[in-house]
Order: C-alpha cells, then structure tokens, then sequence
C-alpha cells in the first residue's frame, strides 16, 4: 500500500487536531469539516479500503466503531444524535485510501446524503 496522508498523521509527519488515541485507532478533526463536529476515525493498521478488509479484520474494524461511538457519548452528541460513514473507492466518495469513519454530528442530517 501507498504511503498516504494517515499514515503520515499516525507517524506525526503531518500536525492533525487529534482527538482519540488508543493503540489500534487514532481519530482527528477533518480540515474540512461537513458538519459543526466532523471526526475522522482511522485504524493505525492500514487498510486502503473496506473491499480490502478480511475476516482478519473484524476485531478492528469493531474497535474503530466503538471508539466513535465512546467518544460521541464522552463529548455529549449521542442523546441528540450523530451520523458515521464510511466510504469505499472513488465512486463511494473515498478521497483517501486509508479506510476511515467520518463521524458527523451538532445539526440535524438529511436524507439522501447527496
């Protein structure tokens, strides 16, 4: 895989508004958010896409959901509600190819997304 924007992030080649780590995931805020919150999760093991992932995976994949989800809850978003996309290819919307989930939250989502 190539060396891509997150891996840089990860190795702190590149400064990012960090605001989850843990051993397997490492979230920051998306330089140009969506939404007043806008998150990236990423797994510090890369994966370039969801299509690339294995049932190797699935521990991690689980982890990088959960630590969305905690960190929703602790900074006060679940009770009112927030979105988490994950995109797969170019046609899916994925401009890195490093999967991450983009959590999105503080106004109200439509749908369809567009």
């Amino acid at each position: 895989m190539s060396d891509t924007l997150f891996s840089k992030i990860i190795r702190r080649e590149i400064p990012a508004d960090i605001v989850f780590e843990d051993d397997e995931v490492l979230a920051f805020r998306d330089i140009n958010p969506q939404a007043p919150t806008h998150v990236l999760f990423i797994p510090k093991r890369a994966i370039a896409t969801l299509d690339d992932a294995t049932d190797n995976d699935q521990a991690l994949l689980g982890r990088l959901m959960l630590a969305a989800a905690r960190w929703a809850r602790e900074q006060g978003l679940a009770e009112r509600g927030y979105r988490v996309v994950m995109n797969c290819r170019d046609d899916g919307g994925q401009s890195v190819h490093h999967i991450h989930l983009h959590l999105l939250a503080g106004r109200r989502m439509t749908w369809p997304p567009g």
